[in-house]
């Protein structure tokens, strides 16, 4: 199903049109001044959700019945940069992601998966530099001063 986009002028000046095409289908609404909007049906996003549900207890349990270096090659598919991890690392990894995917899919938050997607693969990277990882690995020889306070930031900024 193709995703229809208007402006967000659009959806002001004629809604009842922009509900028409969302009875169609899913309406992208674009801004200029913030993130854009998808409008769906509420039927057509509770589907959406049971889907999502129904397939991560699927994969949940499939991996549960494979070994987990098999489970590990089969989501090296998707993130090839598991290959940088060591295998302790690897198999840490594949139990997270089922967890969180399960999770993400319970709540329809997926930002609890895409967090620790973020997360490992930060971790990869550090593993594909071999000064970093040495440098992150042993120990602290200095006092480097006070830790400053976390400040929030906007999604877009990660």
């Amino acid at each position: 199903m193709e995703t229809k986009e208007v402006q967000w002028s659009e959806l002001q000046r004629d809604p009842k049109s922009v509900a028409a095409l969302a009875d169609a289908g899913d309406v992208r609404v674009r801004r200029r001044d913030g993130a854009d909007l998808l409008l769906t049906r509420e039927d057509r996003a509770a589907a959406s959700g049971e889907g999502a549900i129904a397939t991560v207890r699927m994969l949940r349990n499939l991996i549960a019945h494979v070994p987990v270096e098999t489970a590990a090659v089969a989501l090296s598919d998707e993130f090839p940069w598991l290959s940088l991890l060591p295998a302790d690392a690897v198999n840490q990894f594949v139990a997270e992601f089922v967890k969180a995917a399960r999770i993400s899919a319970e709540l329809g938050q997926w930002s609890v998966l895409a967090e620790l997607l973020r997360g490992w693969k930060a971790t990869a990277a550090v593993y594909a530099d071999p000064d970093l990882l040495r440098q992150l690995s042993g120990p602290l020889s200095d006092d480097l001063g006070p830790v400053p306070v976390p400040v929030e930031c906007d999604s877009d900024e990660r």
